[in-house]
């Protein structure tokens, strides 16, 4: 098989792996060549064909069973613990279809935690959305959101079923920073309707913040069935890493 000559062995074997998924010719769940047999393919040592299945794993490519061997994975959307990205492009870029429904786009008083949260007086007037994120039509994500209305005056008359608040936002205050956390929850009634999911089923909840340099445009809460959805993010071993 073609590749560049400069391209790693292994990640010579992943592009094969990749290729022979997307191609359909290896369909979801079905084995894939053992460590074994892709140091004989590739003539490469085992040490390299094991990176190779584990990274792909650990990119929820590829699924290990003790005993059993290593399995194409069912797809998940993969969030990033390092930037904030736009949900319909995760979608659109693995070649799904996205949509969504809006379920509420109002103004009202600032609780005292979202208050804090977006650095404003308790009772002060914010924006607040919730929408359900689908890709080919199985939801995927539940985002509620409170908006600065200074920050972002015309966030309620937004067509959001054409531009998602991630994307307008960043259009009308551009982000200059972030933080969020990631914590394991059960969905409310109401969000496990909305999800299409069973409970007691565990969904991951990622709180975010972000701001631009006027100050904190908003509060996000985002829900996603954990049967669906996964978390990973990749450190490039030559940056300057540092450790508290």
């Amino acid at each position: 098989m073609a590749h560049p000559a400069t391209e790693p062995r292994y990640a010579t074997i992943k592009r094969y792996i990749h290729e022979q998924i997307e191609q359909g010719v290896w369909p979801v769940h079905s084995k894939v060549p053992s460590e074994n047999s892709l140091c004989e393919q590739f003539d490469v040592s085992r040490m390299t064909a094991r990176r190779a299945l584990q990274e792909l794993t650990a990119d929820g490519v590829l699924m290990r069973h003790q005993g059993l061997g290593t399995f194409v994975a069912e797809r998940k959307p993969v969030g990033s613990l390092l930037e904030v990205r736009n949900i319909a492009d995760d979608i659109s870029q693995r070649g799904h279809r996205y949509s969504n429904r809006i379920l509420c786009m109002e103004s009202q008083p600032a609780s005292d935690p979202v208050a804090l949260a977006l650095d404003l007086p308790p009772g002060s007037e914010l924006y607040h959305s919730i929408v359900v994120h689908l890709d080919n039509d199985l939801p995927v994500q539940w985002e509620e959101r409170y908006t600065n209305p200074a920050l972002a005056p015309d966030y309620l008359q937004q067509d959001f079923s054409t531009i998602t608040p991630n994307r307008y936002l960043s259009q009308v205050a551009p982000l200059s920073g972030g933080e969020h956390t990631v914590e394991a929850v059960l969905a409310t009634s109401q969000q496990a309707r909305e999800l299409e999911i069973v409970q007691p089923e565990a969904c991951l909840l990622i709180k975010r913040r972000t701001w631009s340099r006027q100050g904190v445009v908003s509060f996000a809460r985002l829900l996603h069935p954990g049967s669906r959805y996964q978390l990973g993010a990749r450190l490039d071993p030559g940056a300057n890493l540092s450790q508290e």
